[in-house]
């Protein structure tokens, strides 16, 4: 149906990747019903969608044909059914591991060290009758409120180093999003609304939309991002974030 539609209408396969921002190979295969060079299910139905409102197709139709034709059950739904009614196996008798001896070892050894440690203890403790603050000074745990208040000024200034984000998109869209060590978590892949919206760390981002319909979250904070038929580079560092240039642009497939 997607095919002959183009075809119909005369519109090259190169022009409808543009207008999808969906790589002509998997657009092919929607054509070709190759399901399995398409990433996964849920790509294929948003591909679908895509792909059949460019051509002026109803996508609801497409996705729900998709759906009865090819969506598999689920691993729940394919367990089989265990049925109750059968007679009880017979019972296993329970025999004591090889370590069951070892185990009393340990124990008793145990026993004795406690034993020793608390004779000890009643021994320094009537040795010491005269002096009560020895034994506190012994027990009693040092505090150090500068050591605390150090940790903690060091935990807050290095989650001032790391940004946070989050993508939530309004409609299909293309995301690269390279982390400061080089790992992509979102590798040239479409994200579509109704989604997990994760939310990925790191030093910096360097981050490519393949267009505008999707709100960004830096460090919690909203940001809008302009409506644009092209793809939209940035740099994402704690200090905020700016536009980048081709060169700076995160590399996806």
């Amino acid at each position: 149906m997607l095919r002959e539609a183009r075809i119909r209408a005369r519109i090259d396969i190169s022009e409808i990747e543009a207008r999808t921002k969906i790589r002509a190979k998997y657009l092919r295969a929607l054509e070709n019903e190759e399901w399995d060079l398409l990433p996964g299910p849920t790509y294929v139905k948003s591909f679908l969608r895509s792909y059949a409102q460019a051509l002026g197709l109803d996508s609801k139709l497409l996705v729900e044909e998709y759906k009865l034709r090819h969506d598999r059950l689920s691993e729940v739904e394919m367990q089989p059914i265990i049925s109750g009614t059968g007679p009880p196996g017979p019972r296993e008798r329970h025999r004591p591991g090889p370590g069951f001896s070892r185990w009393w070892l340990i124990g008793g050894a145990a026993l004795v060290i406690v034993i020793l440690l608390a004779a000890v203890g009643l021994l320094s403790g009537s040795g010491s009758s005269h002096h009560p603050s020895a034994a506190s000074h012994v027990f009693k745990a040092p505090t150090h409120p500068r050591t605390t208040a150090s940790r903690q000024a060091a935990l807050q200034a290095a989650r001032r180093r790391r940004v946070r984000i989050q993508l939530i998109p309004t409609a299909p869209v293309y995301v690269c999003l390279e982390a400061a060590s080089g790992r992509k978590p979102l590798d040239g892949v479409i994200i579509t609304p109704g989604g997990r919206n994760q939310t990925y760390r790191s030093k910096r981002f360097r981050l490519t939309l393949g267009n505008g319909s999707v709100r960004m979250k830096v460090n919690g904070k909203d940001l809008s991002v302009p409506q644009s038929p092209n793809a939209i580079s940035y740099l994402v560092t704690p200090q905020g974030r700016h536009s980048a240039t081709a060169a700076q642009a995160p590399r996806c497939p």
